[in-house]
């Protein structure tokens, strides 16, 4: 399985998507974390700690895959239109987090429209950074998605600050020390399961 993590916008969490997906597919074979982003952030929450699964830069990437049944690109943020088509291409799925707020909704559209101009095929929109209630933008969002049939995974990511203290930690959300970790990473397997 090879899965791309991408958006048009920072700040949604492709990277603690990468790295959580990337938690999840090792338990079920050799995963190998792709880390195309020019800031090295999954490259960066590893050298802290240590991930249960290999991790290598965009250059050698390619390389390795071969090594491994599952791969997972995190990649940098705003990619070029044709950047954006091979990523969408050479993947058997585009994730494509998206945290439910007004000014990330607006940038989804962006890579909606993206995906639309090259013909992408498999690609599933995730909702990160979900506030609690009362709080209802990941309800509208939702709902704004479903009803223009675009495919969203029914997990969702919780706006938890222990996804914080797992980059700083450099693991993954399971292995940190905070009660609401397990929450986290069960939202995690639970988009996990939805690729299979």
């Amino acid at each position: 399985m090879y899965i791309t993590v991408t958006h048009y916008k920072g700040g949604v969490g492709k990277t603690t998507t990468a790295v959580h997906l990337a938690a999840y597919l090792q338990k079920r074979g050799p995963t190998l974390l792709i880390d195309g982003d020019p800031n090295r952030s999954a490259t960066a929450w590893a050298a802290t700690g240590k991930m249960p699964f290999a991790i290598v830069d965009r250059e050698e990437g390619d390389y390795h895959a071969r090594n491994y049944t599952h791969v997972v690109k995190d990649t940098e943020a705003r990619p070029g239109l044709a950047d954006f088509e091979k990523l969408a291409r050479g993947c058997d799925l585009l994730v494509i987090p998206t945290v439910p707020s007004k000014l990330d909704s607006e940038a989804l559209k962006g890579t909606m429209a993206a995906l639309k101009q090259i013909g992408a095929g498999r690609y599933r929109i995730l909702l990160t950074r979900v506030p609690p209630p009362p709080e209802d933008d990941a309800v509208e969002l939702r709902q704004l998605l479903t009803s223009a049939k675009i495919p969203i995974f029914k997990a969702e990511i919780p706006e938890l600050k222990c996804f914080k203290k797992a980059a700083a930690q450099g693991v993954p959300v399971y292995d940190v020390h905070d009660p609401r970790a397990g929450r986290a990473w069960e939202a995690y397997e639970a988009a996990g399961k939805e690729i299979f």
